[in-house]
């Protein structure tokens, strides 16, 4: 009996073919396939003769035959210029969006300006600078990018501005929250707010924090916007909600993992990209490329976050390592070594509560393929995100997104 899709994706990428055939079909929105088109698709994947991608191709067909009714395929309309990348080399991104983050914690501050002496500490303490940044930087790239395909200058809106600093607002607010949660005591390679202060002052800090973004929101004013990033706050609780519970039946597991991905880290930088394009651009092809961008490059920055749990050390990650299976979760590399070690779906239902699950369950982890795995699926959805943005039209901005996919697969940190 065929596996499930994410099963059965690794297996055709020896294919080039069906690999190119795959990619056309995989997360993507739009139009379902047709009779015919899939007939096309099958009769492609048919005609290829070579030995080794047999066995491949035979999955292929499996895939398309027992999904035809659900594929989607792309919408790629005239509309949305060359996919051609400039021939200059592009700068790092964190180079490129430099001028526009350096007062972005100053300008944060400014937000949370209280008198209390005590709340201004607890709100400041994680706007330091010391932060990757990653969210506000993507969104000042994705602006500029945007703003040259609109026939703008490069420059950024103010209301741009706002939704990049807004983005890291939010962002923070929801780790302050996650650490009261998850009663985490490290955070970035110093003691967390609810270690410091207690979890009741670090919930107010976090609620604090969200309604300084909110106000920020609100004076954009731009109601689309508003709704569009109100979506974020949505997502964020809702998927806390899913991180909290789990699913038996190992199909709907790995669904229920990618969703709990795209709506806790995701959601925050498909959203905010989106926010981005309506200020700048009224076609909805053009909003859904940004958000397309932000959604993949979002989830697999939230894959490789969840490899680097089982490859780095705590000193390299500010924060405990093992952490995900010391509070029970069950990420990608873990769902992927329970094709081998099937003894994971007991630790995994009990959350790896007994003695020695989280030890165990670390071991066959890394005896297995899960980590190569999810590196593999986060490929694909920086791959998915090189293809949404390389629809804009050329700029050093646009270049610097396409290299950043590339950072988001090799960091270490």
């Amino acid at each position: 009996m065929a596996g499930p899709w994410w099963r059965q994706c690794p297996r055709l990428t020896t294919g080039c073919t069906a690999t190119n055939i795959l990619e056309n079909l995989w997360h993507l929105k739009g139009r379902p396939v047709s009779s015919s088109a899939s007939a096309s698709l099958l009769s492609r994947a048919s005609c290829i003769s070579r030995p080794e991608t047999r066995f491949q191709h035979k999955y292929l067909h499996i895939f398309l035959s027992r999904h035809q009714s659900r594929l989607l395929l792309p919408t790629l309309q005239s509309c949305c210029c060359r996919a051609t990348h400039s021939d200059t080399k592009p700068k790092d991104p964190f180079t490129l969006a430099q001028k526009d983050l350096t007062s972005l914690y100053d300008d944060i501050k400014k937000e949370l300006f209280v008198s209390k002496v005590e709340l201004k500490s607890l709100c400041e303490y994680y706007f330091d600078g010391k932060g990757k940044a990653i969210r506000p930087m993507i969104v000042v790239l994705m602006a500029r990018a945007l703003n040259i395909h609109s026939n703008r200058a490069g420059d950024l809106l103010p209301g741009q501005r706002a939704i990049a600093m807004i983005s890291e607002m939010i962002h923070t607010a929801s780790l302050v929250h996650d650490d009261v949660i998850d009663g985490s005591d490290k955070r970035r390679g110093k003691r967390t707010i609810n270690e410091v202060w207690g979890e009741k002052k670090a919930i107010l800090a976090g609620d604090f924090i969200l309604s300084a973004a909110s106000m920020a929101l609100a004076r954009i004013g731009n109601i689309t916007v508003v709704k569009v990033l109100s979506q974020v706050i949505e997502d964020l609780v809702r998927g806390e909600f899913m991180q909290l519970g789990s699913k038996e039946n190992e199909n709907e597991r790995f669904k229920h993992y990618l969703e709990k991905t795209f709506k806790k880290t995701a959601s925050l930088i498909a959203n905010s990209c989106k926010a981005v394009s309506i200020l700048v651009n009224s076609d909805p092809e053009v909003h859904e490329i940004a958000y397309q961008y932000g959604k993949n490059v979002g989830i697999a920055f939230q894959l490789v976050d969840d490899v680097l749990d089982f490859t780095s050390g705590a000193s390299q990650l500010g924060k405990p390592a093992a952490a995900d299976l010391k509070l029970g979760l069950a990420t990608g590399p873990v769902l992927f070594a329970c094709q081998q070690f099937p003894e994971l779906h007991a630790m995994i239902m009990r959350r790896f509560a007994s003695k020695g699950d989280v030890d165990r369950a670390w071991q066959y982890v890394l005896q297995s393929n899960g980590v190569q795995q999810t590196n593999y699926l986060a490929q694909h959805y920086c791959k998915e995100a090189i293809r949404q943005i390389s629809r804009l039209r050329p700029s050093p901005e646009r270049d610097a997104l396409i290299r950043l996919t590339e950072m988001v697969l090799t960091r270490d940190k």
